[in-house]
């Protein structure tokens, strides 16, 4: 149960055929930013975001994008945040670059190693770029991230705790933070903007993916998070741009959560069970996408907290 918990989300497309429909599409009709389900939003002079509105999964993982992308336009050039999961989508994030600037594109940084992220980086295979990453970053995009990119493109430039990257006159801080990913998860944060892209550290309006990561210590990156970003503009890895109301209303998600969790443990209820009588998502939740994730999320806080010595 539990290697299928962490591998779910990475090998969900290939389960997901039957489920779900979806489609990896051969059509040649031209990709845009509408047929994506991409929104492009400034959030902050030279910075601006691609908000994909589409609900998970998607039907055509290709062609449709499931996560939010990043960039930030310095006096020297570009940084790219998040190709999306392929490389059709990759290419049109960068076209979509050459329609805001002509300065070239510096460096892709991935928020960790999860494909809807990563999957684009074949956009830019011919080493002309340096992709950033994280810690384990090339070893699970390449040994979990198999079934649905069985070719990645992993980082070639590793980071570990804060690094800065310079676009000229512009700096992005890029800190190493704990909590979705095993140990691949980074933010970066744009100072004279105030703004914060935060990869899958926030998932807004959304059910988040839990069963790759660990609860308490996403739980306390968010509090941290709350407390040094509470002014800035927040773009998260899924759902609209936000504030620091997003990252507490992800925190009450996991609170309650836990709540449920311990409750469980209380009663002596087993993961069957527990997963049973709790199977209906809550009232504040139902208009969240990525439904799907709930269940999953039940199976981890059993095994994370009710189970828990």
């Amino acid at each position: 149960m539990k290697r299928f918990l962490i591998t779910f989300f990475c090998t969900l497309s290939i389960v997901a055929l039957g489920l779900f429909g979806w489609q990896y599409s051969a059509t040649s009709q031209a990709l845009t930013l509408e047929s994506a389900g991409l929104t492009l939003q400034q959030v902050g002079s030279g910075v601006y975001t691609l908000i994909a509105s589409t609900d998970f999964p998607a039907k055509d993982m290709k062609r449709i994008a499931i996560c939010n992308a990043g960039i930030v336009i310095g006096k020297d050039g570009v940084l790219v945040i998040d190709p999306f999961q392929s490389e059709e989508l990759g290419k049109l994030l960068l076209q979509t670059v050459k329609k805001i600037t002509d300065k070239p594109v510096l460096y892709v940084l991935n928020t960790h190693y999860h494909f809807d992220h990563t999957g684009g980086n074949k956009a830019i295979a011919d080493g002309t770029i340096p992709i950033i990453g994280r810690g384990p970053i090339r070893e699970f995009m390449i040994e979990k991230n198999k079934d649905n990119d069985p070719n990645p493109n992993p980082p070639d430039l590793i980071v570990n705790g804060q690094s800065t990257i310079w676009l000229g006159d512009r700096k992005v801080i890029v800190e190493s933070v704990e909590g979705h990913s095993g140990g691949t998860d980074v933010i970066a944060s744009v100072p004279d903007a105030n703004v914060l892209f935060s990869g899958d550290i926030l998932f807004n309006q959304r059910i988040p993916y839990v069963s790759d990561g660990n609860i308490q210590q996403w739980q306390e990156t968010l509090n941290r998070l709350i407390a040094t970003y509470n002014t800035a503009k927040i773009v998260p890895g899924h759902g609209a741009v936000t504030d620091v109301n997003g990252l507490k209303s992800l925190q009450t998600y996991f609170n309650d959560l836990t709540r449920l969790a311990l409750g469980w443990k209380e009663k002596g209820l087993s993961e069957e069970m527990a997963v049973k009588t709790s199977s209906e998502i809550p009232a504040a939740y139902k208009n969240y996408k990525f439904q799907a994730m709930y269940p999953l999320n039940l199976q981890t806080a059993y095994q994370q907290i009710t189970l828990a010595k």
